[in-house]
């Protein structure tokens, strides 16, 4: 049964709700006011009220009115936004950044609230942490459909995506140009020429005029050097060694496949429905494309070396490309019998692609940039990526074969490391904006 207080208290607000209907928002404000007089720590009327202090420019009591949400609840996202955001107006950027990290916690995809956190992180001299919280907001907003244009951001916001978009690409700049500062210092600003142009295309500062339209980085492009899908053999004296070792790496392989549960699917971290529609099967069993690795995304699986160390000590000799926490790749390769790995392209053409063929039915094939090549066993065939490629096994056996990711010949040392440090930058500064 309703008390007489808390009776009166609804009826104040639906009057005052009423009045909001009708745009009598001096006549709502009354009202709410009586509800406090009722229910002292009600949301609803604290959040109205401070709302038309703020559009006075009432600062002070605004805040004073959301300090009292806060604490009646302090884990509602919404009133430490509004809370954060007064107190931004305020100029009390430390106040606002504590309220708006709060609201954050507890609902990290309020883009706004982020955008407004970076804008107090910028106001206290954190320009990096500035930086991380502007880049977020963007993409959590994006990735919602919201600020891709003038028509998904709303109008007051129009300005201050633009200032957190340009603060952006200038941050982001900034960061990689660090990176590569000491590379510049070691070796000189010119023979790293092709990299700084590289880095402006990969911000969007210069088109890529890509040689080849066939080709098609995903991520990172690196200019003036040959664009072509298959490289002659002589390019990698190192393949030799390899060739010749084919006897010895498939009896190690034929000791792996022999044990159960030894291999896992290449495509185990991305969504089932993608694995789906990236492989495909041309017989009755169900496409499978499985993978012993020796490296992934640059950690070197030691218990598997183990396992075959003839093959890893071979691996340790080839120039392979190293950069934290991203390459190399190195494994086995398995494409059971009817399965069609459907054509995608890779991240970037400074590193390129090598296989070596061990098992080989017939009725199997690689395809890049549509030039169809046919495995030969032990002899090593390696390609550029960035170019669309396939690879079918239309037999009933299982095809095998070695997978090495090996640096483009046609960097030098220097751009090599450069590429290495820019490229684990840029996946730490992503990294850092996903937390």
């Amino acid at each position: 049964m309703n008390t007489p207080s808390s009776s009166s208290a609804a009826l104040s607000r639906e009057t005052a709700r009423m009045h909001i209907r009708n745009k009598d928002l001096l006549v709502a404000e009354q009202f709410y006011w009586r509800v406090l007089e009722e229910k002292p720590s009600d949301i609803e009327a604290l959040q109205f009220l401070a709302n038309e202090h703020l559009a006075r420019g009432d600062m002070r009591k605004a805040i004073e009115l959301l300090i009292r949400a806060r604490d009646a609840q302090p884990d509602d996202p919404a009133t430490l936004h509004q809370l954060g955001t007064a107190q931004l107006d305020a100029q009390d950027f430390a106040s606002a950044a504590h309220n708006l990290r709060r609201a954050l916690q507890i609902a990290p995809r309020m883009f706004v609230a982020r955008l407004r956190l970076a804008t107090a992180l910028e106001n206290l001299g954190q320009p990096h942490n500035a930086l991380l919280a502007y880049f977020r907001a963007i993409n959590d907003a994006q990735t919602q459909g919201r600020w891709l244009n003038d028509s998904t951001t709303a109008a007051a916001l129009r300005q201050p995506v633009k200032y957190a978009m340009d603060y952006v690409d200038t941050g982001r700049k900034r960061v990689f140009e660090e990176t590569l500062e000491p590379l510049r210092q070691r070796y000189s600003r010119s023979e790293l020429r092709r990299v700084d142009l590289c880095l402006a295309i990969y911000l969007n500062e210069q088109p890529a005029n890509l040689p080849d339209p066939r080709q098609q980085p995903k991520f990172l492009y690196f200019p003036e050097i040959p664009s072509q899908p298959f490289y002659p053999r002589e390019r990698f004296p190192w393949q030799a060694e390899l060739e010749s070792a084919g006897g010895m790496i498939r009896d190690e392989l034929r000791n792996i496949m022999a044990k159960q549960d030894s291999l896992e699917s290449f495509l185990q971290s991305g969504p089932r429905d993608d694995n789906d529609e990236y492989l495909q099967s041309s017989g009755n069993q169900a496409a499978a494309w499985d993978a012993y690795f020796f490296h992934r995304h640059g950690e070197r699986y030691d218990t598997n070396c183990e396992l075959c160390p003839n093959t890893a000590a071979l691996l340790d000799s080839v120039p392979l490309v190293r950069i934290r926490e991203h390459a190399p790749e190195t494994l086995f390769s398995v494409l059971r019998p009817g399965t069609h790995i459907m054509p995608h392209r890779g991240v970037t053409n400074t590193r390129l692609v090598t296989h070596l063929p061990l098992v080989i039915p017939a009725d199997c094939a690689l395809r890049v940039g549509g030039e169809t090549h046919t495995w030969k066993q032990d002899q090593c065939v390696t390609f550029d990526d960035t170019f669309e490629h396939e690879a079918w096994n239309r037999s009933n056996e299982t095809r095998v074969v070695l997978i090495i990711d090996s640096w483009n010949p046609d960097l030098s040392e220097a751009e090599r490391a450069a590429v290495s440090d820019l490229v684990a930058a840029i996946g730490d500064l992503n990294r850092a904006v996903a937390i």
